[in-house]
Order: structure tokens, then sequence, then C-alpha cells
């Protein structure tokens, strides 16, 4: 199986829709609090990888640490859906990150 390469052009139509999806859980905060800034964490967490991806193919690398940075972007939204999953199973697992 052949993995697709990542391309500039698909890269800018990911971060659009990422950036759509943040604003629309922005907006309807109120509807439901919690999911919607899990959601919201989720779409910028995924924008940072797009944008380290871009920058990695055009040669501009601008943001250092960037791992690290990803893997605490996604802390609360981890924390917020192993809590919400507690709260459904008795017997969750504690797995760490």
């Amino acid at each position: 199986m052949k993995i697709e390469a990542f391309d500039i052009e698909t890269l800018k139509l990911i971060r659009n829709k990422l950036d759509t999806i943040s604003f629309v859980a922005k907006s309807h905060y109120q509807d439901h609090p919690e999911l919607m800034d899990t959601i919201e964490s989720l779409s910028k967490t995924a924008k940072m990888f797009a944008n380290l991806k871009l920058q990695e193919l055009t040669d501009q690398v601008e943001t250092n640490g960037s791992q690290g940075g990803i893997v605490a972007a996604i802390g609360n939204s981890y924390s917020r859906m192993t809590e919400y999953q507690k709260q459904k199973e008795e017997h969750f697992p504690n797995w760490k990150l």
C-alpha cells in the first residue's frame, strides 16, 4: 500500500476546513460548552500540525519544539474525553499520554 504524500494545496484546504470547524465550535459554545471546547481544541491542534507540514514542504520552518507543543495542545481534549469516558464506564483503564 503506497502512502500518499501531502501537498501544499491539500494542506491549505485542510487548514481552511479546520478554521471553519473551530469557528463553528466557538460560535455554538453555549450549546454544549465542554464538547465545543474539545472540538475547538482538537481543530486548533490539527491546524498546528497542518501548518508544520506546510512549513516543512516550503522549507520555511518557523515553529520550534512543535512535537511538545502538539502534545501539550491535545492535553485539554484528552483530559475532557477521558473524564467523560470514566463517567460512562465503571472499569475505565488509566492510560497515560
